[in-house]
């Protein structure tokens, strides 16, 4: 484990794009900053993404030179598996109470080399392919991890040795506990992010009862390079898919499942899932039933149409139920809107839900700040101060206050950062005496 201090100026919770360029711009202005994450690896969705909308840039080729500089900042401090636990006021200031989770790995000695990976005989599901590829008991979370560093699941592993017997630094250790930390700090700033609403918030969907019917993460792992199959395949048999269908507002714009408002970005990457399934399988038909196409950002509505050029059909329809019949192909029962109401039964291979953004974590009492009537954290004003929690000293970015593209993340993060070095600056707070490196 990276060795804590008992100050910091500032403690960012959650390690996505958000919580990594927060930490990046207040440390470059001479703040420590403490990064934590609650998973075993920074990066959060982006990094497991495969491109992004509207450039087709290869999303981990932006995300992990971001990781690696937070990795290698000299005033970020990384502490990755860890839980919060509580933040409460201190002395002026912030008292972080943290648990870091044991990966049964001893951090200081591990090299990263993946032998007791590859000696390991149990297969768990793995979480970064959302349970369609599978993964040792013990593990390194994917390739671009940073720490590159395996964590052992309990749940899964037999105890049988091999893993601490192939250790070439013997730094395996069953033996390992949750571990208290707990920091002082002027500020916080809350990049908590998203999880996607579940797949069976609307049942008469099939979402997790039938295997072909998808959640849109899963399927950005099965169109990447590095992703489970290496190709666009379905589930349930491994066939490649002649029809695919994307159902939107699947997970938003639904009173009925607790999602009364848009989520924003789902429309887009639909349209960005169908231009690269186009690029891989020609052949295919993709068609995406739609209430309302919503391309509102820079470049948004010139890729909804290049879509439309490059063969993605878009239905405006209501979609009422999905079944599954012979071979697992699915069965949508569909409103068309624009043929005046008549309703068809369409078979499709492979269905998408475009499930909606929904907070990825909430503070249920551990942190003095409000939620909003969406269940995101409140804001302050969000004119002109929309980086403010209902609390002074306490900052917010990205997802965790609202749906958001990846670019309104990184740019909300960046005004935390501000927000937060400016309040700073008002309290007097330092936790350091002098710059890093000074006396060297």
């Amino acid at each position: 484990m990276a060795k804590i201090k008992q100050r910091y100026d500032g403690v960012v919770i959650g390690a996505g794009i958000a919580g990594m360029q927060a930490s990046l711009d207040l440390a470059g202005q001479g703040f420590d900053v403490l990064l934590v994450e609650r998973q075993p690896s920074i990066g959060g969705i982006m990094v497991g993404l495969n491109k992004v909308f509207p450039t087709l840039d290869c999303s981990s080729c932006i995300c992990t030179p971001r990781m690696a500089e937070v990795a290698h900042h000299e005033r970020i401090t990384l502490l990755t598996y860890t839980e919060l636990d509580k933040i409460e006021r201190h002395n002026g200031a912030f008292r972080v109470s943290l648990t870091k989770k044991p990966r049964y790995v001893v951090e200081e000695d591990c090299i990263g080399c993946g032998k007791c990976e590859l000696a390991c005989q149990p297969l768990a599901p793995h979480e970064f392919d959302y349970g369609l590829g599978a993964r040792a008991a013990i593990y390194i979370p994917h390739g671009n991890a940073i720490p590159q560093l395996p964590v052992l699941d309990p749940d899964y592993c037999i105890f049988d040795g091999n893993c601490a017997r192939v250790c070439p630094t013997n730094c395996i250790d069953f033996t390992q506990q949750p571990e208290p930390v707990q920091v002082e700090a002027g500020t916080i700033i809350l990049t908590t992010g998203l999880k996607t609403t579940p797949m069976d918030a609307k049942k008469e969907y099939g979402g997790g009862k039938y295997l072909n019917v998808m959640n849109p993460l899963a399927m950005e792992r099965i169109q990447s390079s590095n992703g489970p199959y290496g190709h666009i395949l379905r589930p349930s048999d491994g066939k490649i898919p002649k029809s695919i269908a994307y159902v939107q507002c699947a997970g938003s714009r639904d009173k009925s499942i607790g999602v009364p408002y848009c989520s924003r970005v789902c429309c887009m990457y639909a349209l960005k899932h169908g231009v690269m399934i186009k690029h891989e399988l020609q052949d295919a038909e993709v068609t995406i039933y739609y209430m309302d196409i919503r391309a509102f950002g820079k470049g948004y509505e010139q890729f909804y149409r290049r879509a439309l050029a490059e063969g993605v059909r878009c239905v405006k329809a209501k979609v009422a139920r999905i079944t599954e019949v012979d071979n697992h192909d699915l069965v949508l029962r569909v409103e068309l809107i624009d043929e005046g109401g008549r309703v068809a039964d369409i078979r499709h291979d492979l269905v998408v839900l475009s499930q909606g953004l929904i907070p990825g974590w909430k503070p249920d009492g551990t942190v003095p700040v409000e939620l909003d009537s969406d269940g995101f954290l409140k804001v302050r004003d969000m004119a002109v101060r929309s980086a403010y929690s209902s609390t002074d000293g306490i900052f917010v970015a990205g997802v965790a206050t609202g749906p958001k593209d990846i670019p309104d993340a990184i740019v909300e993060a960046g005004a935390a950062a501000m927000e937060a070095a400016m309040y700073l600056d008002r309290i007097g707070w330092r936790a350091a005496a002098e710059p890093v490196g000074a006396g060297a």
